[in-house]
């Protein structure tokens, strides 16, 4: 029972990302390359955001929400716009569309933000005695996330990538670029300042990303459509 809990939930946080992979074009033009590339910047970027964490945040015993914490938080996670800009614009792809770039990246990054946050916790978790809900929340947050990491992409391809996008979009595309680098820090405040429970939170962040993946996705048609 405790294996099969634990597959279950593996294949629920991580199942996913292969499922996008094979079931869109990226599989047909051999981008797993890209992906690669773009976990590994995930994982430097990942650890310059932890040395600022470590070196500007005060180590505190509550879980209480602290405001002046959260913001300094809120501008670290910055940190990955920056790395998602050097996937994007400074390694080096195959012959591949912009389309298929950006999806690339982000998948690439959403996984490795799941291998990293989420692989330990589920293998020392998910095989327990009990049965519990966390790690099934936990993967239905990783899908989340994956459609957030993604719609980031996208956005992020505009504002590097697209150079004739109408001019009335652009404050738009950098309003969406700070709702997705802040959502962090969203679910922080509403977990910590508000006391949401995990299905509640579930809920808005998948509610969240999907609406924030239909205006990407609407953007980039938009920008993309013949003049």
């Amino acid at each position: 029972m405790t294996l099969f809990h634990f597959l279950n939930c593996a294949l629920l946080t991580f199942g996913p990302h292969a499922v996008y992979y094979t079931a869109t074009p990226l599989s047909e033009y051999d981008t797993i390359g890209t992906c690669v590339k773009a976990a590994i910047v995930y994982l430097g970027t990942a650890l310059v955001k932890l040395i600022c964490l470590a070196t500007f945040l005060e180590v505190s015993d509550s879980d209480s929400f602290n405001p002046y914490q959260e913001l300094l938080k809120a501008l670290i996670g910055f940190i990955d716009v920056a790395g998602l800009y050097f996937a994007l614009t400074q390694l080096t792809h195959r012959n591949i569309s912009q389309n298929h770039k950006f999806q690339a990246v982000g998948l690439g990054w959403a996984f490795a933000d799941s291998v990293l946050h989420r692989l330990v916790p589920l293998w020392v978790g998910a095989r327990g005695l009990e049965f519990t809900w966390e790690y099934i929340f936990q993967g239905i947050e990783a899908n989340a996330d994956l459609v957030l990491n993604l719609s980031l992409a996208a956005i992020g391809s505009l504002m590097w990538l697209r150079r004739n996008k109408p001019k009335t979009l652009i404050p738009i595309i950098y309003a969406c670029a700070g709702i997705l680098a802040t959502m962090p820090s969203i679910t922080s405040y509403l977990r910590r300042a508000l006391g949401w429970q995990p299905p509640k939170l579930v809920a808005f962040e998948l509610s969240s990303s999907l609406v924030m993946a239909i205006i990407s996705w609407q953007l980039f048609s938009a920008c993309h459509r013949p003049v």
